[in-house]
């Protein structure tokens, strides 16, 4: 055997065309792992261009870096398999322009700390809960309470509220150096990430008053607006805790609690519970202690929702597979996205056609979607060499009937500009079921899908559209609330200021000042948008109102 090879390697022609094969052989395979290696590239430089939001809608925009901690606002000590969007959220939305300040974010760092130092399980808990489980002592003022104090965020209403009214609390934590501590017998564990480091937000199911918070109202005994009104509360007779009162049926004295001076002597209270339906955060800014502090975490005064949401507020990872399942399929490969939130408030349930009417007067008024073709537009666009853009829509309802129409609308008849409108809506449930886990998860989802779009138009008095377009960093085109069942005109008008509204606030100012609207304290807090006369909300502008 071993002389036939030698035989066979002895001949110059065998050994030649051996050789030769041999090369030939190496550079195939050389050249093929070429190619193969540039279309690898190739694809994964797409997806990520995609995923960045360089190609996504179109946009020739050059690639920049991912911002996964979000300019500093988050910080990088969670496991991120734990609570993907956490860290994943930068991948699927463009470069903000609205960055957190250095105070905002020395700021947080700072509660980071003081949370870790005084949250559930810690020995300051234990005191602190263990001293207002004797809450019957007439003379407590005179005594220490331990180091640190808190605020009870109590869930109550819907999921657009409930986001709004946490972050509203966050921030008056963050002012007054409490520590914020939530209701966890809802389904927030369900719906969000733990937002702070190496601790919990999540209020200790022990807690001492869990089995009372939820028959507070302004009848109970230690709701600081009764207090108020009953003159039973001074700096000589201080409450181990109070109960404030901040939903929509408010009463003056409850609203004080805004007031300078009131808050003098609340920041004496270690333990205050809240129940609250409204973005109160406008208020805040009227008070001359918080203003201060305020400008400076905030120089960009519409940014505060949009900040805190995206530092308290993110999915757990059975929501976030919901968005970008949906996100990939429906909007990632679109030239532009839409985004339509329809909230009716209406005694007659379901589908309204001049609600629909609104929605397509809007749309096409304001040029986010495209007119439909006449007979003889439709032979020209027909004949045009123009590549059609592809402008995908969301639209999110209880009710399917208004994506349907839309969708029939476009499918039916082809547009004016030749491009082509897709309509999706996630979900259409009829009936809101709040605090059922499911429902709760699908209108978290929405609500972020929403936040992802390019343009928005959401629902006058919505506060599930106040998140989603204060998420996005979106100023929405609004629509005006229906009078009498007939379309408003103009059926929309486009924010000025992407924060949400707070729909309930304080009539008039503090003190002496009392009876000055409180919409003409500050320049910068003005009536809001969609209420036209009413409401208070963030301006960053000064300009006269609208």
């Amino acid at each position: 055997m071993s002389a036939c090879i030698i035989n066979y390697f002895r001949s110059p022609v065998k050994f030649s065309w051996a050789l030769s094969m041999k090369m030939k052989l190496t550079i195939t395979v050389f050249t093929c792992l070429v190619l193969w290696s540039m279309v690898l590239v190739s694809f994964t430089n797409v997806f990520k261009h995609q995923l960045l939001g360089v190609t996504i809608n179109g946009s020739n925009e050059s690639e920049t870096p991912r911002d996964r901690l979000l300019g500093g606002l988050l910080t990088a000590d969670f496991d991120e398999d734990s609570c993907l969007s956490r860290y994943q959220s930068s991948l699927y939305r463009k470069s903000s322009p609205y960055k957190p300040s250095e105070y905002l974010v020395s700021k947080l760092r700072n509660y980071e700390m003081l949370h870790k130092r005084c949250g559930p399980g810690t020995n300051a808990y234990k005191e602190a809960a263990k001293n207002l489980a004797h809450d019957d002592d007439e003379n407590y003022a005179n005594k220490s309470v331990g180091e640190c104090r808190y605020i009870v965020w109590v869930a109550v209403y819907g999921l657009g509220n409930r986001i709004l009214t946490l972050a509203s609390v966050f921030l008056y934590a963050l002012l007054t150096e409490r520590v914020v501590l939530v209701d966890q017998r809802k389904d927030i564990n369900d719906l969000f990430c733990e937002p702070f480091p190496a601790t919990s937000w999540l209020l200790p199911l022990d807690f001492p008053l869990m089995s009372q918070i939820d028959s507070y109202d302004k009848g109970y005994a230690r709701c600081y607006g009764t207090m108020l009104k009953n003159h039973s509360i001074n700096l000589t007779s201080i409450p181990r805790h109070l109960y404030l009162h901040i939903i929509h049926d408010s009463r003056d004295e409850d609203k004080m609690f805004f007031c300078k001076k009131d808050q003098t002597l609340i920041d004496k209270v270690p333990w205050l519970i809240v129940k609250a339906n409204v973005y109160f955060v406008p208020a805040l800014w009227l008070n001359p202690t918080f203003q201060t502090e305020l400008i400076k975490l905030f120089p960009q005064k519409e940014t505060v929702f949009y900040l805190l949401a995206r530092y308290l507020f993110h999915p757990t990872n059975q929501v976030w597979g919901m968005v970008t399942r949906s996100y990939d399929a429906y909007l990632s490969r679109a030239d532009e996205t839409l985004g339509i939130q329809v909230r009716v408030f209406s005694r007659r349930a379901g589908y309204l056609q001049h609600v629909m009417d609104q929605i397509v007067a809007c749309t096409q008024r304001e040029k986010l979607l495209p007119e439909l073709a006449t007979q003889d537009e439709s032979q020209v666009t027909s004949n045009t060499t123009k590549v059609p853009k592809l402008k995908a829509v969301l639209v999110t309802s209880l009710y399917p009937e208004y994506s349907d129409n839309l969708k029939n609308m476009y499918w039916e008849r082809p547009t004016s500009t030749g491009d082509i409108v897709e309509v999706y809506q996630p979900s259409g449930e009829r009936f809101q079921q709040t605090d059922k886990k499911l429902h709760d998860q699908k209108a978290l989802a929405e609500m972020y899908l929403l936040s992802l779009t390019d343009k928005i138009v959401t629902s006058a008095r919505s506060t599930f559209g106040y998140v989603a377009h204060s998420l996005g960093g979106l100023k929405p085109w609004l629509l005006y609330q229906p009078v009498r069942g007939k379309t408003p005109d103009p059926p929309c008008v486009r924010a000025t200021s992407m924060e949400p509204c707070f729909l309930t606030p304080p009539t008039h100012g503090c003190g002496a000042k009392k009876r000055k609207g409180s919409a003409k304290i500050v320049p910068f807090v003005r009536h809001c948008e969609d209420l036209r006369h009413d409401g208070l909300k963030l301006f960053d502008d000064t300009k006269d109102e609208l």
